[in-house]
């Protein structure tokens, strides 16, 4: 027998692990959600292990995860963020999800501030037999941070050498990307399932147009939740505490109280000691 207690499956980033999703998954448990962030292929070793990694083996692995969790719990949410947002989406459409679906930072437009203005040439490099394997994509900052002092934290990890986030991606990389984006565009409103998205106004990776390109197509009732403080990585930026509480409201259907999210305090000392 499947058990009643709710559970979420928690997709992380492009080239991340679970850091990206700061404390989601600890504020999910403590309200009686069973969480599972597994790691995405490609990820969490070295960032060569992304070459010959195609889109398909992303949203596979994670459909099997769903599949395993539905075998377990009548009720399994889906949340991703950047990269673990199209993923999600992919499995929510191919798995006609209905439970509740959380979309952080979702980059269905690689059109943030501060990308190269030559990135729409992207596929001319694709074009190139080999070219896309050899060249990288560098982790730079703002890291996707507004918050100063968080900033500063991740880029003392990166230099300590640590494996929270690849120092970069290979350009292929990011061709598997494009290729999920293609495949998602003229399919969205074949997703019915309730929706939340938080996207910042000032995301450095993709602009606010993704949320409202989703919210116009999804076929399901679509929340949408603007942030005005915080760049790409909403999870762990200046207005995280307000994101978690909305994603708590959003995933147990009752307001949650502030005292049920990780203060900045907890957060920034974990950060430094992780």
């Amino acid at each position: 027998m499947r058990s009643t207690r709710p559970a979420a499956l928690l997709i992380h980033g492009l080239g991340g692990t679970v850091y990206d999703l700061g404390s989601l998954g600890r504020t999910l448990e403590d309200a009686d959600i069973v969480t599972h962030s597994p790691t995405l292929p490609g990820h969490g070793t070295e960032p060569e292990d992304l070459l010959g990694i195609r889109w398909q083996e992303w949203v596979d692995a994670m459909r099997h995860e769903y599949r395993e969790l539905k075998k377990r719990h009548q009720v399994v949410h889906l949340a991703g963020v950047c990269l673990g947002a199209l993923v999600a989406l992919e499995v929510a459409r191919e798995e006609n999800h209905q439970d509740r679906l959380a979309l952080y930072a979702p980059p269905m437009f690689l059109d943030g501030w501060a990308l190269p203005r030559l990135t729409w040439l992207r596929p001319l490099a694709y074009a190139i037999p080999g070219l896309a394997a050899r060249m990288r994509v560098p982790e730079v900052d703002p890291f996707g941070i507004k918050n100063q002092r968080i900033r500063k934290l991740i880029q003392q990890r990166f230099e300590r050498g640590e494996r929270f986030h690849y120092a970069y991606i290979p350009l292929a990389c990011i061709r598997e990307v494009d290729g999920l984006r293609r495949q998602l565009k003229p399919r969205l409103s074949e997703i019915t399932c309730p929706t939340l998205i938080v996207h910042a106004e000032e995301d450095d990776i993709t602009s606010p147009r993704s949320a409202l390109f989703l919210q116009s197509r999804l076929g399901g009732k679509v929340d949408y939740m603007p942030l005005n403080d915080s760049y790409h990585m909403i999870l762990v930026d200046n207005e995280r505490m307000s994101v978690l509480a909305r994603s708590l409201d959003f995933f147990t259907a009752r307001p949650a109280p502030r005292a049920d999210v990780v203060s900045e305090e907890e957060w920034e000392t974990e950060a430094a000691m992780a």
